[in-house]
């Protein structure tokens, strides 16, 4: 089987899976009578899914791929044919499925780390009262007024986007329309459409908060996801002609990749002081923001990254209870009741089950390689790579 060949049945494998599961395609960019023929063909068995993903994955060494090539398809057939599995109805732990899914290893987190971030959020969030109500009223003084929602969004959508294209140059015809919608277990999601277009839709259910909205913006557009599908379909698609990489699939090793640089964004093209950088652009607006306040919650709070993974493991390794998990949730992640129901939503949703380790572990591996940098230039010519590169968490690593 030749490259172009094999890359086509690749193709025709991951399409198949919004068969099953919709939503398993989170982008598609590549023939669309390719994209017509799968959707038009029988409804195919989960298990012939599974057999064609090991096939494919026998084959791979005897094409003429290149190494990067071969080793992003290999890990990404293994992930397919773990979920075609799944959706047979075979029983696979949880730690395992991650690892097939995202190509990382999992464990709990050690409590006494969480601890330790709320002793340093306990510092910086001073007063009366236990802190998880402290931290509450903290984020009630920063919730954005949702008449002014939509300003906002563009005026940090602009701001980024400038420092983008000045660093990381995107084609002249990129573009990004936001809009509001409700009933998602997200808070915000891109819809990456092809030709350097995004959708992004910003969940209405949950309240928008100003320390929260340009690390949103940075993650879903300007240098996050549409940045990276922009730069990918240009450079490693439009130029190389890697077809595989016009297709975006859920539960693969290319989302942890996406997610990581995409919760890295903010600090990657900002840096330190982006809590006061924000508070300019929120002063033009006419809203009083402590940037540096925020910021150094944002700091005191990355010891909790680990808590969302934990409450996974606890669901679906430990087999414990939502009300058991809901509550460690409140109580490590200083939240709500409603917050953290919302998180069970996407953690007991078939699709996203296992994605909440894409952040988790995405975040520590990139944020990890990034920091091996001696010089901001160096570190922004890494983030460039994340951006334009087929790269994969055990090449990475």
């Amino acid at each position: 089987m030749d490259a172009d060949e094999f890359v086509t049945e690749y193709l025709t494998l991951g399409l198949s899976f919004d068969r099953l599961e919709e939503g398993f395609v989170d982008a598609f960019t590549g023939d669309p009578a390719l994209r017509r023929a799968v959707e038009n063909a029988p409804t195919p068995d989960p298990r012939t899914l599974a057999r064609r993903a090991a096939d494919l994955r026998a084959a791979l060494p005897s094409t003429d791929l290149s190494a990067d090539r071969a080793s992003f398809l290999d890990a990404h057939l293994r992930a397919l044919a773990c979920s075609a599995r799944k959706l047979a109805g075979d029983e696979i732990g949880f730690v395992d499925e991650v690892r097939a899914y995202f190509d990382v290893d999992i464990a709990l987190g050690d409590q006494d780390d969480y601890r330790a971030a709320h002793r340093s959020l306990d510092e910086v969030l001073p007063g009366s009262g236990p802190l998880a109500e402290r931290m509450r009223a903290h984020r009630a003084a920063d919730e954005i007024p949702p008449e002014r929602l939509a300003e906002c969004v563009e005026a940090f959508s602009s701001a980024l986007r400038d420092e983008v294209r000045r660093r990381y140059p995107l084609p002249d015809a990129e573009q990004v329309t936001y809009e509001v919608v409700g009933d998602k277990p997200w808070s915000g999601f891109n819809y990456y459409l092809g030709d350097y277009r995004s959708t992004v839709a910003i969940n209405s259910d949950l309240k928008q908060h100003m320390a929260h909205l340009p690390r949103l913006i940075a993650h879903e557009s300007y240098p996050g996801h549409h940045t990276e599908h922009c730069r990918k379909e240009a450079g490693l698609v439009a130029t190389a002609g890697q077809q595989e990489q016009t297709v975006f699939l859920v539960n693969t090793p290319q989302c942890l990749m996406a997610e990581g640089l995409a919760d890295l964004a903010l600090e990657s093209l900002i840096g330190p002081g982006w809590g006061t950088w924000a508070q300019e652009i929120y002063a033009d607006l006419g809203l009083r923001f402590d940037g540096a306040r925020a910021e150094a919650v944002h700091a005191a709070s990355a010891g909790l990254l680990g808590v969302r993974q934990d409450a996974a493991l606890m669901l679906h390794d430990q087999g414990r209870s939502h009300d058991d998990v809901a509550s460690f949730l409140e109580r490590w992640s200083l939240t709500t009741s409603d917050r953290a129901r919302q998180s069970l939503r996407f953690l007991t949703s078939p699709l996203w089950r296992a994605y909440i380790s894409t952040y988790v572990e995405g975040y520590r591996l990139l944020g990890a390689w990034l920091d091996r940098a001696d010089t901001a230039d160096e570190r922004s010519a890494r983030f460039a790579r994340l951006l334009d590169e087929p790269l994969i968490p055990s090449g990475l690593r």
